[in-house]
């Protein structure tokens, strides 16, 4: 297999949870043919129907023999046995583009699919695995890890799917991963704490409230450092 361009592609899905269908569903929209997706429980198999109508759900192995890029939609600790697993049966295909969607990893958890043009996707944003992501997806950046030959691809892929692809180093990968979730957790935890206290003063409408007063420290704050540093902004 040659190694393939940014743009009509075949690719296939591994993991139908809140991630997966919704990249699928972008990437179809931008001109990509979805070769199939994997789908266990039930609700995996109503969300990828619904997400990506017409797809067919395939065997794991079926799906990496079918494409020419192949999605990891899957939890960051899964990852490596899979890439191992697949490895092991001969899957992976020379020149293939293997992507994969944890932020905690970088490429360097392909090392035992040799052959293979890695990058790894983080979107910085939640998932609700409809189609309303897609909206949130517009203009959210997503952290591009790649070799330097290999990070025009994921850049290109990115700006398919309408979002903003933002480098980052494969050293930097752990520590980018603990900012964002800490983040996240800590956002998460202070907003509920604080509709919960003014819930139990009787407060009417303690979420609108909480939310609008999070929100406007949350853009204020992200207004400080909004500028490029390479722009010198």
């Amino acid at each position: 297999m040659s190694a393939p361009q940014a743009s009509r592609l075949g690719i296939g899905i591994i993991g139908a949870g809140r991630v997966g269908p919704v990249l699928g569903r972008a990437l179809a929209g931008a001109g990509h043919a979805i070769t199939g997706v994997s789908a266990v429980s039930e609700e995996s198999r109503e969300r990828a129907e619904t997400m990506l109508p017409g797809v067919p759900v395939l065997e794991v192995q079926e799906i990496v023999r079918r494409s020419e890029l192949v999605l990891l939609a899957i939890p960051g600790n899964e990852i490596p046995g899979l890439v191992s697993g697949l490895a092991k049966l001969g899957a992976w295909q020379p020149g293939q583009l293997v992507i994969h969607t944890a932020p905690e990893h970088g490429t360097a958890v392909f090392a035992e699919a040799p052959g293979v043009i890695p990058i790894a996707l983080h979107p910085s944003m939640v998932f609700t695995g409809t189609s309303l992501d897609l909206a949130r997806l517009t203009g959210a950046t997503v952290a591009v890890t790649a070799p330097s030959v290999v990070q025009p691809i994921g850049q290109a892929l990115v700006v398919e799917m309408g979002a903003e692809p933002v480098i980052v180093a494969e050293h930097d990968r752990a520590a980018y991963a603990e900012a964002v979730t800490v983040a996240a957790a800590a956002a998460r935890l202070a907003t509920a704490d604080a509709i919960l206290t003014l819930q139990e003063l009787g407060i009417a409408r303690a979420a609108k409230i909480v939310g609008g007063a999070v929100q406007a420290a949350i853009d204020e704050e992200t207004g400080r450092y909004a500028g490029d540093p390479e722009l010198g902004a």
